[in-house]
């Protein structure tokens, strides 16, 4: 019983590295401290679409969670789109505006979630665990 747990746990490790993505810093913190608590690790902190390709290209995370509205000439969405097509990196977005223009733009770039702020634990961890078993699934069969 409790092999099956730690195996859990290291697969969680194995496939739990998350580029944030979140332009106010004080809201970024206060994620990555849920992430950090919730056991997965925080690969880096981008604060605009432009750092946020560059550090997906990098570090390698095997979830992306962005916020759509960003400072900058590269929303959430753009970036989003690009870090799909170069790096096959699953995309959670993270966004205070449910408008359904912003929705339809999120929806093209097939995220594998959409989370509403404010948001708690719960609501980031299954996401994130969602994200990461869709994506595995989805490259299961292309293989």
């Amino acid at each position: 019983m409790a092999e099956g747990r730690i195996m859990a746990e290291e697969i969680k490790k194995a496939e739990g590295r998350i580029l944030v993505v979140e332009d106010e810093h004080i809201v970024a913190m206060g994620i990555k401290k849920m992430l950090k608590n919730l056991g997965y690790t925080v690969t880096g902190v981008a604060s605009s679409g432009k750092d946020a390709i560059s550090k997906a290209e990098s570090t390698f995370p095997d979830v992306v969670l962005m916020d759509i509205m960003l400072k900058g000439d590269m929303d959430g969405v753009e970036a989003a789109k690009e870090i799909r097509e170069k790096f096959d990196v699953p995309v959670v977005y993270l966004t205070a505006y449910s408008d359904s223009k912003i929705l339809e733009r999120a929806k093209k770039t097939e995220p594998f979630g959409y989370i509403v702020k404010p948001f708690d634990e719960k609501d980031l961890h299954s996401s994130i665990e969602v994200a990461l078993h869709k994506h595995r699934k989805e490259k299961e069969k292309t293989e």
